[in-house]
């Protein structure tokens, strides 16, 4: 049997330790909270990097697409003047109806007796399926931004520097005209007997 003697001793012991413990315990939730501010603000801080490096990154992506634009325009203008005979031909269009808007890389159109006839050009430096369905949005969406050229026939022509195959026969598939570069400038890439989609 413990003496009482013993059990206040024992009692008093547990007091302490406790004591100790729950000091200990506090230590620990200091500590941790610490370190749970510290990965906060280092979670934070590569979020910030990240934002930023991706800015980077698009406004690179940006800067090689007006770089791939402005290299396509003169050549394009040259290739919509004497192939296709077009007498209006202005880069970067945008077009608004209604709060939308409807941005073109080229517009060119002709208003002669014999040739009636629109071209949209979409340039791009890289060539992905998404150019495609963004070229035959703008397709399917032009006549209502654009009513005064209802009547006219409505073509596509996508020009881009890198072409994978399987994207350029698709474009071809599709009715779309390809152009690609040579010799520094953009020619039409359509194989012989191909049929233009007009829109």
């Amino acid at each position: 049997m413990i003496a009482d003697r013993d059990l206040r001793e024992l009692i008093a012991d547990l007091t302490v330790k406790h004591a100790e413990l729950a000091e200990l315990h506090r230590d620990m939730d200091v500590k941790f909270q610490e370190q749970s501010e510290k990965t906060r603000r280092e979670a934070e801080e590569t979020w910030r990097v990240v934002r930023e490096v991706g800015k980077q990154l698009g406004d690179l992506g940006n800067k090689i697409g007006s770089f791939t634009e402005g290299m396509a325009f003169p050549s394009m203008t040259k290739l919509l003047e004497e192939r296709f005979h077009m007498d209006f031909i202005a880069p970067r269009v945008i077009l608004r109806k209604n709060g939308r808007y409807l941005e073109l890389d080229v517009l060119a159109y002709s208003n002669s007796s014999e040739i009636d006839e629109v071209y949209i050009v979409e340039v791009k430096s890289h060539l992905r399926e998404d150019g495609l369905k963004q070229l035959q949005k703008a397709l399917r969406e032009f006549r209502d931004f654009s009513p005064m050229h209802r009547d006219k026939k409505l073509y596509g022509i996508l020009a881009a520097v890198d072409i994978p195959r399987d994207v350029g026969a698709k474009v071809l598939r599709s009715g779309i005209y390809l152009a690609r570069i040579h010799d520094e400038e953009f020619e039409l890439a359509v194989p012989e007997g191909f049929e233009p989609r007009a829109y």
